[in-house]
């Protein structure tokens, strides 16, 4: 259960790159899993779901606006892969197997950011515009990230 859910936060990051972090740094914080005898130990800090969090809520911003690139250029995908295995290694870690959590992490955010790309472009052409189709995945990611999390707990 535990590789799935990697993959599945993985796949957050995917969709929206900062939410998965963010989560698991909450859920870390808030002892939901313990990170604290793990390389990831950070993740559990004070100040890193905030930090995370704030970044989050730029991506969200920024996500709305016409000038942000396509989440398949090479910078975006890089980010969505890192912060994917970041997580993925989170989750990974909580039940024992960092390095299968890192690369079920980066398999599901590469999933997440192809599919939800394909997807979101589908949802825009049905709704005539971008922002509906934004917002639904948007909210999907939280949801998701939160179930995920709280199911790791």
């Amino acid at each position: 259960m535990i590789f799935f859910l990697a993959l599945l936060i993985g796949v957050v990051a995917g969709l929206r790159a900062v939410t998965a972090p963010a989560f698991v740094a909450w859920a870390a914080y808030l002892g939901w899993f313990d990170l604290s005898q793990t390389p990831l130990a950070f993740m559990g800090y004070r100040f890193t779901p905030w930090i995370f969090s704030i970044l989050a809520l730029v991506e969200l911003v920024t996500d709305q606006l016409p000038s942000t690139p396509s989440r398949k250029v090479p910078v975006q995908f890089g980010a969505r892969i890192v912060l994917g295995g970041l997580s993925g290694a989170a989750i990974g870690a909580a039940g024992g197997s960092l390095a299968a959590g890192l690369a079920l992490g980066i398999v599901g955010a590469t999933i997440g950011t192809l599919g939800g790309a394909s997807a979101r472009a589908r949802m825009a052409a049905a709704f005539g515009k971008d922002r509906p189709a934004a917002i639904i995945e948007t909210v999907v990611a939280i949801v998701a990230a939160f179930s995920i999390v709280s199911t790791v707990a």
